[in-house]
């Protein structure tokens, strides 16, 4: 089935309701892949209340696993019952996996025969402290599993880069960046606030940035949950800048798109980035970002916005004072911005994975 239709899974521990960045790639792209005459079966854990097997609206099936949760990280971990067996079942054409620290899906993974690839997600070894340790060790550990693929689908040109330098034939990868559906209408108003959003983790950056409000005359509105949280409002006050800081927590996708529409600017102090989703989607609404120029960043933001040195206060907040005092610049940023999202659409995704797909099926 080279030529016509594919049947394709796309194997994941966590799936919606559950909403994260790789499960918002996997709905796109199977949304696409669906609308191009393919079948889409995205196989995940059953989390509580969900349906085992269900077609969705957008036209790919979801099969969920008998599934058990430990609340100890989100997301939490998981093992699932059942995959190498379903996957015989469903006899794809070509299966894809998303997860590296899920056992039970690496075990059964590994074992299956057929035609498949890995989609790499995040930066090898991510994180800070014990999580940095903790992730190097799973990730030496996948490395045998990794082997077992057919090809590697990469989030970034840095991580592809990354694997290669780790001994993966670059032949052997392919990078497919992560992508938008919809571009939301420009509008020249802006708000009075500067604006960061995503999971409040330590790897996000976000000390940096309450420090560098110090030095900043405007406001700045952080959205997001996270385990983190609590931490980020000692550091507010222990920085004096409560008057300067808005925390909102979880923001609903109303008022999400406000925020992002007219925010004077986004930043994105990470220390480690493979790709980041967050600012290719400000970038869509036509805003400047000032990010760290970690890992993945310069891939996504490209020209359309300011890079500081990661763990650099006084950087970031010189980089925010001069794009504050610069609306021309604002503006020039934020058309390149939109620029740059415009090419990261779904359909340029899905043109490099239905290909990757369907060279290793040839294979």
């Amino acid at each position: 089935m080279i030529v016509g239709q594919m049947r394709i899974v796309d194997v994941n521990p966590y799936f919606y309701p559950f909403f994260g960045g790789i499960e918002h790639r996997m709905h796109l792209i199977a949304k696409e892949l669906v609308s191009r005459g393919h079948e889409v079966i995205i196989v995940t854990g059953q989390l509580p209340g969900t349906e085992a097997d269900e077609i969705v609206e957008d036209g790919y099936r979801v099969v969920r696993l008998p599934s058990k949760y430990i609340k100890i990280y989100n997301p939490p971990y998981i093992t699932s019952k059942g995959l190498f067996e379903k996957l015989n079942e469903i006899d794809a054409d070509i299966v894809n996996f998303n997860y590296r620290w899920a056992p039970s899906y690496t075990k059964d993974m590994r074992k299956y025969a057929g035609k498949k690839v890995f989609t790499y997600h995040n930066m090898w070894g991510e994180g800070i402290g014990i999580q940095h340790t903790m992730s190097e060790i799973n990730d030496n550990m996948f490395r045998k599993t990794l082997n077992t693929f057919d090809h590697i689908i990469a989030v970034s040109d840095y991580v592809r880069n990354d694997l290669i330098r780790r001994g993966i034939p670059a032949d052997d990868i392919t990078t497919a960046c992560p992508c938008l559906e919809k571009y939301p209408e420009l509008s020249d108003e802006e708000g009075d606030y500067i604006l960061s959003l995503g999971r409040l983790v330590r790897t996000k950056g976000l000390d940096y940035l309450i420090e560098a409000m110090q030095y900043v005359d405007g406001k700045l509105i952080i959205c997001g949950k996270g385990p983190d949280s609590k931490r980020l409002m000692k550091k507010i006050k222990k920085y004096n800048v409560s008057d300067k800081v808005e925390m909102k927590g979880w923001v609903s996708e109303e008022e999400k798109d406000s925020l992002m529409s007219q925010c004077k600017m986004f930043v994105m102090p990470s220390l480690y980035e493979s790709y980041g989703l967050a600012a290719l989607e400000i970038m869509s609404y036509g805003r400047p970002v000032v990010c760290t120029d970690v890992n993945g960043l310069p891939d996504t933001v490209k020209d359309g916005g300011v890079y500081v040195k990661p763990k650099d206060a006084k950087g970031l907040a010189d980089a925010i004072n001069s794009l504050l005092a610069d609306k021309d610049k604002r503006k020039e940023l934020g058309g390149n911005a939109r620029k740059v999202a415009e090419d990261q659409n779904v359909k340029n995704t899905v043109d490099i994975i239905e290909s990757v797909y369907r060279d290793v099926m040839r294979s």
